[in-house]
């Protein structure tokens, strides 16, 4: 069995190459059953502690290609680690030979989540998103958040990327990150005139109530939202949802996020009415973007397939 770290696990994932795995993967299917949760609740707490800081959250995902690959994600969550200086995620993912059960390879969890999480958008975003997009607006400055302008320039021509985030002092460091990479970028303050020029707008936070507003946004702009993956949590208001048309991941997204459960309630989209998944997308089945003028959504939740995906490119990046 092959073990790959944080870096060797990156450096096997360029956007140029995870982008069209996925889509391929998108396409040709796997199967991926719900995921298991399990909390993990230690007897004796620290100091200071509460309830919550004593429990572990423990997600296990499955996903298989019959007779070619067997993967397993686990990751664990745990608050109390903030107390410890600790991060507060952590994941491994383990990939086996789906025929005999060999174990193949173990790499590092964080960095495919992260990775095929500013994949997915990407792809998204390139049925969805205006062929001529050049700005970008980041919303958010975390782990996903600074992957997305490489897996955006990846699809679109890319020449500006306007980060903000509730700590100006994120966003400038952020932006600061991603002029030495290359990118022309800039923090704002001012998130309400950044979108009214965006070309796409990425957001990835971890909000309970949204961020942006419908109204902010441009006529042919693009939307792509990956924060929201519980019924609390929301990065856009249902304005955002009006005369837009919309595209989800998998259907799981219809009963997870906030984002889409909450203007569902009431009543400016239904079910129905979104108008595909990357599945759909990538196999040509739903149409993506129809005219220049009209406003996209993509909302994500992500899924076992897209962590399969990568980890069989990572496998295979040894030859």
């Amino acid at each position: 069995m092959h073990f790959f770290d944080a870096d060797a696990t990156r450096s096997a994932l360029p956007f140029d190459r995870l982008i069209p795995a996925l889509r391929e993967r998108f396409a040709g299917g796997c199967e991926a059953p719900p995921r298991h949760v399990h909390e993990i609740v230690n007897p004796l707490g620290e100091a200071g502690q509460d309830a919550a800081g004593r429990r572990v959250t423990s997600l296990i995902m499955p996903a298989w290609i019959p007779g070619k690959h067997y993967g397993v994600k686990i990751v664990n969550i745990a608050p109390g680690n903030a107390r410890r200086g600790l991060p507060g995620l952590h994941a491994t993912y383990l990939l086996f030979d789906a025929r005999t059960g060999v174990p193949l390879a173990q790499m590092d969890g964080d960095v495919i989540t992260a990775r095929r999480t500013a994949a997915a958008s990407a792809l998204a975003g390139s049925y969805l998103a205006r062929e001529e997009a050049k700005h970008l607006v980041l919303v958010g400055a975390g782990r996903v958040a600074r992957l997305l302008p490489a897996a955006w320039k990846t699809v679109r021509p890319i020449e500006h990327v306007t980060v903000w985030a509730r700590r100006e002092s994120e966003a400038k460091a952020l932006a600061a990150q991603l002029t030495r990479e290359g990118f022309s970028a800039s923090a704002t303050t001012d998130l309400p005139g950044a979108c009214a020029s965006a070309d796409i707008v990425s957001c990835a936070t971890m909000a309970n109530e949204p961020v942006v507003r419908g109204s902010w946004l441009a006529p042919g702009a693009h939307l792509d939202l990956i924060g929201s993956f519980t019924p609390a949590m929301r990065e856009a208001d249902d304005a955002c949802f009006e005369h837009a048309r919309v595209f989800v991941d998998t259907d799981e997204a219809l009963t997870k996020s906030g984002d889409l459960l909450v203007p569902m309630q009431h009543g400016v989209f239904s079910a129905n009415e979104v108008r595909g998944t990357l599945t759909t997308l990538s196999r040509g089945v739903a149409i993506g973007r129809k005219s220049p003028g009209e406003r996209t959504v993509f909302k994500s939740v992500g899924n076992a397939l897209e962590d399969l995906a990568a980890a069989i490119l990572v496998s295979e990046s040894r030859g």
